[in-house]
C-alpha cells in the first residue's frame, strides 16, 4: 500500500458535529431564486433543502486557489487538484421544519483510491445523520471525487445519450445569475460555477459548470411539482455528465406503473445524460 494510501486511510471513521437553527430567510432566498413560491408555504422544508444548512465557514485566510478550504481538516488532503460531489443517496424519516434547531453529525465511511482514463481518483464517501428534537430526520451518504488535472491529449470518455421516454419534464437555462444565487446560498466558494476565466483556463471546462446538488434539487422539486401529495421516502443521483451555463436542460421524470417509484434523469441541449437519479414516495 503507498504512503499517500496510508495518509489517507488516517481519515476514515472521522467525526464532525454541526448545529444550526432552520431559520427562514434561506428557504424565502432559495424559493425565490428557483422562482418555486409555494415552496415556502407551510414549515416544512422541501426535500434537499437542508443543504441551505450546517454550511462550513472557512476563513478566507485558509481557502486554496479553487475557492474551497485547503487541503485536510475534516476531509481528507487527497494530493488531486479537482474535487466535485459526484452523488449521494438520502432516506427521509421525518420533515425538518423551520424554527427548529437541529444538529448533523458527520462520518467518513469510506476512502477508495482508483485509476481513471483521465488519470488518479480518490472517492470520499461521507455519511450524516441529521436530527432535532431527539428525532432522527434525515439519514445520507455523499460521495465526494478528487481527480487528477485535465491532461493535453488524455482519452475522454464518450457522453452517454439520455432517454427520450419520460412523462413529466422541465427545461430549465442556468445562467450565471443563478449558478452565483446558489453558490451564495450554500456558500459554496469552487469558482467552477461562477469565474469562467478560471473554469475554462484553469480546470479546463468549456464554461461555467451548474451546481450537481442543484441539479439533483431541481430533479427532487420536479417530483414535488408532479406528486405534490406524495412524501419523498428516499432519492439517490449520481453525476454523469457535467451541464454548462447558457444552454437550455432539461430535468426528466417517469415514474412506475404503481407511482411509488419514479426514474429521473437531466438531459442537455446535445441530449447527452448529464445526471441520473430515482426517488421512492409513500
Amino acid at each position: 500500500m503507498s504512503d499517500l494510501a496510508l495518509n489517507l486511510d488516517d481519515w476514515a471513521g472521522r467525526v464532525e458535529m454541526a448545529e444550526d437553527e432552520l431559520s427562514a430567510f434561506p428557504r424565502l432566498a432559495m424559493a425565490s431564486t428557483l422562482d418555486v413560491e409555494d415552496a415556502i408555504a407551510g414549515a416544512a422544508l422541501p426535500p434537499l433543502w437542508h443543504w441551505l444548512y450546517f454550511l462550513p465557514v472557512t476563513p478566507l485566510s485558509q481557502v486554496g486557489v479553487d475557492g474551497h478550504p485547503r487541503r485536510g481538516g475534516f476531509l481528507p488532503p487527497a494530493p488531486l487538484p479537482r474535487r466535485m460531489w459526484a452523488g449521494g443517496r438520502l432516506s427521509f424519516h421525518a420533515p425538518l421544519v423551520i424554527g427548529e434547531r437541529a444538529s448533523r453529525t458527520s462520518t467518513i465511511v469510506r476512502i477508495e483510491q482508483k485509476a481513471g482514463r483521465s488519470g488518479q481518483l480518490v472517492f470520499v464517501t461521507v455519511r450524516h445523520r441529521i436530527e432535532a428534537n431527539g428525532e432522527l430526520k434525515i439519514e445520507e451518504e455523499q460521495d465526494i471525487v478528487y481527480r487528477d488535472a485535465p491532461q493535453a491529449g488524455a482519452p475522454v470518455k464518450a457522453p452517454e445519450a439520455a432517454p427520450t421516454d419520460e412523462l413529466w419534464q422541465r427545461t430549465i437555462t442556468a445562467d450565471p445569475v443563478l449558478l452565483f444565487r446558489y453558490s451564495a446560498l450554500t456558500f459554496n466558494g469552487h469558482r467552477i460555477h461562477y469565474d469562467a476565466p478560471y473554469a475554462t483556463r484553469e480546470e479546463g471546462y468549456p464554461d461555467l459548470v451548474v451546481h450537481g446538488p442543484l441539479i439533483a434539487t431541481m430533479l427532487a422539486g420536479l417530483v414535488r411539482e408532479e406528486r405534490p401529495d406524495a412524501g419523498l421516502r428516499s432519492f439517490s443521483f449520481a453525476a454523469v455528465h457535467p451541464t454548462f451555463a447558457g444552454n437550455p436542460f432539461t430535468l426528466c421524470g417517469k415514474p412506475s406503473d404503481d407511482g411509488k417509484q419514479v426514474d429521473l434523469w437531466a438531459r442537455d441541449h446535445h441530449g447527452h445524460l448529464t445526471m441520473r437519479a430515482a426517488a421512492t414516495l409513500d
